[in-house]
């Protein structure tokens, strides 16, 4: 099996004059004008020409206090807390956008001006910051908050409003947004234009007049939005928030009557840890089980055994529409086949690509997969009324809560899933039991499905459905052991954090069709088709990347050719999802998925194809195989051709 090396594509998304300031190390720094010297505080360093002043103190280890700067975002130098005092300058200067430039730079970051500069700022703020901070979201996670308290703001010098004077706007499934906490950072419309592609979200307006609203001002849920949440996670008080079902989980867990299971991703436990103190990218898989069964909940159920359902069902879809492209000779197959495991995707797809709905897999997500056998196949095994299940997912995405209530999601007869929970929502429930996460003692999860393989886990990173499809689509069509081309079983070239990744796959030889495909390929005994042939494959993530890929499909371009391609809606893939605990930057995602990949590493089973509890469901409940009659009626759905309209 051969393959070609990865084709890098550029990942600035804004335009020239709004693209985060990037300066490279470079490699000759004796050059002349290579270098310049800046002394802050009295610390003198070499730094490549044009860094800016933000950026060298951080290499000196000097706190300079932001609040709209964001390491994913492009500069906008709006809030003015960061600024400092250059020598021989009449104003003070913001350091997220001033460069160091020659001659020798002496600057102050906490000279008098300097001080009094960021309390007059912050007293300006709050002038206009509606709230109490004990019965905020964000408490004791606030930028704004903390900013207070390290500049002694103990009082409101100019003021405080005392009631809110615009409506909260609760409309959307996935996203609160209360504008009346916001401080104009324009973080949230930066993510959402710049960083995303979507453009929900506008400041207008100017001077004390200016307000950041959607279209027409109109309620979320009117408007184009993906409900991926970015905005939530690079907010940095309380104005954006998710949209907490918790009330409603504990009020279920409190009544008898009702049997509550919760289902966990992989990435929120990679995560979680964070909100408890814990660095980033530790994982605390099996802690959390207990932690979970101590908050009340009746079943905790582990999500990758869904995803190595989708693995089954998906990658037969894609050998359904390759047979009959080509052994069938049909023209009307949608090729490439598109993931369809990211709900902020399938809407971003729906709303702006409508006419590619149908190139999207059929296969639901691995939650909503989770949900619809949860009130069918475990219901019947339990003995449990399936009106009596409350079924919760415990997801790194604010997607993820639109999604369990589209209309489309109920084909076990009721809600497939009943609440979508984020890490972040989950940690204040385990905080409010008065539970000690990282130290309790690890358990496993719950059977009838107990433990899934390293394949579903890497779904919580970017590249993680294609390597996982790709583990299992190796071995079934060559019968060659996945591990005997891809050493220990890591696919590198999908993996990583550029934003677009494109990758060949030449199949060698082939083996027949195993037993549990033969309903779905039916005409056919061995993958001889796909002799020789090469497989193109993509993956994605973010929506600006992804619309770099489809405007190259619709061009006709090199991934129009592609069969199979990964899109995830948020940076880094779930890892980076809107549910995720705050803050986020690229070092906390990078910690994310090293601690996705070092435990799918330390698995005996890592392939989904071999995981026992699936081929025991197809034998005993979907007994057709998969993409059979009944697994299409449970685990699979159909998609909206949105465009710009709310359906």
């Amino acid at each position: 099996m051969s393959d070609k090396t990865n084709i890098s594509v550029a990942d600035e998304r804004a335009p020239l004059s709004q693209r985060k300031y990037r300066i490279k190390e470079l490699e000759d720094k004796d050059a002349i004008g290579a270098m310049v010297k800046i002394t802050i505080d009295g610390n003198e360093i070499k730094v490549p020409y044009g860094t800016t002043i933000l950026e060298a103190a951080r290499k000196l280890n000097i706190h300079i206090p932001t609040l709209c700067y964001h390491e994913d975002l492009c500069v906008a130098g709006v809030c003015r807390i960061c600024v400092v005092e250059i020598e021989g300058q009449r104003l003070l200067q913001a350091a997220c956008t001033y460069p160091v430039t020659p001659p020798h730079m002496k600057v102050k970051t906490y000279s008098p001006r300097v001080r009094k500069a960021r309390r007059h700022i912050l007293d300006l703020m709050l002038r206009h910051h509606y709230g109490e901070c004990y019965s905020c979201v964000r408490n004791n996670n606030c930028e704004l908050q903390a900013l207070a308290k390290e500049y002694g703001v103990d009082f409101y010098r100019f003021g405080h409003p005392d009631k809110q004077e615009k409506a909260v706007d609760r409309s959307s499934y996935s996203v609160v947004r209360d504008m009346n906490k916001c401080i104009l950072c324009r973080r949230c419309v930066r993510t959402c234009i710049d960083l995303q592609e979507v453009g929900v979200l506008e400041a207008v307006n100017r001077g004390p007049e200016t307000d950041i609203v959607t279209f027409m001002d109109m309620p979320l849920s009117d408007v184009i939005c993906i409900n991926c949440g970015q905005c939530i996670n690079r907010c940095p008080v309380g104005a954006l928030h998710a949209n907490d079902p918790s009330d409603e989980i504990w009020a279920a867990i409190d009544d008898p009557q009702k049997h509550v299971i919760i289902q966990t991703a992989p990435s929120p436990r990679a995560a979680i840890g964070e909100c408890f103190g814990l660095p980033p990218g530790t994982s605390v898989t099996r802690q959390l089980n207990t932690a979970i069964r101590r908050c009340g909940f009746s079943k905790v159920f582990d999500t990758n055994f869904t995803a190595d359902l989708t693995i089954m069902e998906e990658a037969t879809e894609l050998l359904i529409r390759l047979k009959k492209a080509l052994v069938d000779g049909d023209k009307n197959v949608k090729l490439p086949q598109f993931t369809s495991c990211s709900p902020g995707w399938i809407k971003y797809l729906e709303h702006f690509y409508p006419e590619f709905t149908d190139y999207a897999s059929s296969c639901k997500s691995p939650q909503q997969m989770f949900g619809a056998l949860l009130k069918t196949w475990y219901a019947e095994k339990a003995g449990i009324d399936p009106k009596d299940i409350v079924t919760v997912a415990l997801m790194p995405c604010s997607a993820k809560k639109f999604e369990c209530n589209r209309p489309e999601m109920r084909s076990s007869g009721f809600k497939d899933v009943d609440y979508g929970l984020t890490s972040r929502e989950l940690a204040q429930m385990i905080r409010e039991a008065g539970i000690d996460l990282p130290n309790l003692p690890p358990t496993d999860f719950d059977d009838p499905v107990g433990e899934a393989s390293g394949a579903g886990l890497i779904f919580g990173a970017s590249g993680g459905v294609m390597e996982a499809a790709l583990r299992t689509a190796v071995e079934i069509v060559t019968g060659i052991k996945t591990e005997d081309i891809f050493k220990e079983l890591d696919i590198i070239p999908v993996r990583g954090f550029e934003g677009v990744k494109y990758y060949e796959i030449t199949v060698p030889q082939t083996a027949p069709v195993p037993p549990i495909l033969k309903n779905a390929l039916k005409g056919i005994d061995t993958f001889d088709f796909l002799k020789g042939a090469t497989l193109k494959i993509a993956v994605a993530h973010g929506t600006a990347n992804a619309r770099k890929v489809m405007e190259d499909i619709k061009a006709g371009g090199k991934f129009s050719e592609c069969h199979f391609i990964e899109f995830m809606a948020c940076p880094g893939g779930c890892l980076g999802g809107g549910g995720q605990p705050i803050p986020t930057s690229p070092e906390i995602r990078q910690a994310r998925a090293k601690a996705i990949y070092d435990e799918d590493k330390s698995l005996t089973l890592r392939k989904s194809h071999e995981n026992t509890h699936v081929i025991n469901l197809y034998e005993e409940f979907l007994t057709e195989g998969p993409c059979g009659h009944k697994s299409h009626e449970l685990l699979h759905t159909h998609y909206i051709k949105r465009g710009n309209k709310i359906v």
